[in-house]
């Protein structure tokens, strides 16, 4: 029965010094992989969708509460004003997860940009949806208020021609990301009217 118990102690204590250490680790590690996330895959796509914004966008960012997690929102000046953020969401494509990055007007709650991080998409087919510009301008200046659906599906955004779940996918991403953005614009509204000081 004691040697029992000491193994019980044993164990849980290499338990608790394994999961400390993971955690340091985690903490270690992680701003320099949300670094290298930045500078490699959103950092592009962010700079990409708010192009001709008078700041950097990547580095003028702040995080948002937004459930049991953050959401972390990018800030463009445009006309000496900082009226334009951008957004992440994700959501099922053919082959797995995409990636997207939504940008809004605030000042008259339109479309700026979409932009695509991530995918694994088919490349040529679905894949287009990161490397076809005219696919994502099509988006540009929607309102928020109108649904954002492919053409099959009754909306006006012409589907990449042999990818309609992935086209499907970016349209559902965006209106994700408008219906967060409809959530958080109080508190939005809030910090960039703090960063206009």
């Amino acid at each position: 029965m004691g040697e029992m118990i000491k193994m019980v102690v044993v164990l849980t204590v290499l338990s608790v010094i394994s999961g400390g250490g993971l955690k340091w680790y985690e903490g270690f590690t992680k701003p320099a992989i949300e670094n290298a996330e930045m500078q490699l895959v959103k950092g592009p796509t962010v700079l990409q969708i708010m192009e001709g914004a008078e700041n950097n966008p990547i580095e003028q960012r702040f995080k948002i509460p937004s459930g049991d997690t953050e959401q972390t929102i990018f800030v463009g000046k445009f006309d000496g004003q900082l009226k334009t953020i951008a957004m992440e969401t994700q959501v099922n494509g053919f082959a797995d997860k995409v990636g997207l990055m939504v940008a809004i007007n605030t000042d008259d709650d339109t479309l700026k940009g979409i932009g695509v991080t991530t995918h694994k998409e088919t490349p040529g087919l679905g894949g287009n949806a990161k490397a076809d510009p005219s696919f994502a301008a099509q988006f540009k200046g929607k309102s928020i208020e109108q649904e954002i659906k492919v053409t099959n599906d009754g909306g006006d955004i012409n589907a990449i021609s042999g990818a309609t779940i992935t086209s499907r996918a970016v349209c559902k991403g965006t209106m994700q990301a408008i219906e967060a953005y409809k959530q958080l614009k109080p508190q939005i509204l809030e910090q960039l009217k703090s960063l206009e000081k």
